[in-house]
């Protein structure tokens, strides 16, 4: 499983970095080397913690983005959010070869920040639920439960909103506002995804609904 924790690694940072420096036309990006250097670093180091402290939620993890027991709307999702994220990559890459976008040294440290706090939120709830698969679906081979500690008091999908922090400071990071405008489109695949999810687990977990009731926001605490 670390072998495969590693190539998997290695192919996303691999593969970030072929269509950044492609669509830029050039190696010369500090921005980029950074955000590629601490993602080969991240990566397995949270995989590692992950191995040592949950293989279960690990080995979830690493399954198939497109499984069996996944509800169609989720599976047509993953193809939509995948055609997103490359076309994200692609857009800051062109900016940085167009040289369209002047992000101050500030908001770039800023971006790096966010970053990091991304990834230290999105630990956070893997500490807390051991569920947390790629996929929407109902895990009743592991007994899946109602996770309602840790972040999940204050928003129902605190992975989403993890991940949102992960939009916006990449590209501050690699200062490109062209990667910055994508963000609402993240926002609404979320909140789309957040509905399928919630669809998923009223229907096929007991205590979902009642949590769902009682923690009124999905994403970010008082607005949504």
């Amino acid at each position: 499983m670390i072998a495969k924790l590693l190539l998997q690694n290695t192919i996303v940072v691999v593969g970030m970095g072929a269509l950044l420096f492609a669509a830029a036309g050039s190696l010369d990006w500090p921005g980029a080397w950074v955000m590629l250097i601490v993602s080969a670093i991240l990566g397995p180091a949270c995989g590692l913690w992950l191995a040592k402290t949950d293989p279960a939620l690990l080995a979830e993890r690493m399954r198939p983005k497109f499984q069996a027991d996944q509800p169609a709307a989720d599976k047509i999702f993953m193809l939509i959010f995948v055609a997103a994220l490359l076309l994200w990559l692609v857009a800051i890459g062109l900016d940085r070869r167009a040289d369209a976008s002047d992000v101050p040294l500030l908001l770039q440290a800023l971006g790096l920040a966010m970053f990091l706090l991304s990834i230290a939120f999105i630990m956070w709830v893997f500490r807390e639920n051991s569920f947390a698969a790629p996929v929407v679906k109902v895990q009743a081979a592991r007994h899946q439960r109602v996770i309602s500690s840790g972040p999940y008091a204050f928003v129902r999908h605190p992975m989403y909103s993890a991940v949102m922090l992960y939009f916006i400071g990449i590209p501050l990071l690699l200062g490109s506002w062209w990667g910055v405008a994508f963000a609402p489109v993240f926002a609404v695949l979320f909140a789309i995804r957040a509905r399928i999810e919630e669809r998923a687990l009223i229907e096929g977990l007991p205590g979902y609904a009642d949590y769902a009731a009682r923690v009124r926001y999905r994403l970010v605490p008082g607005i949504w």
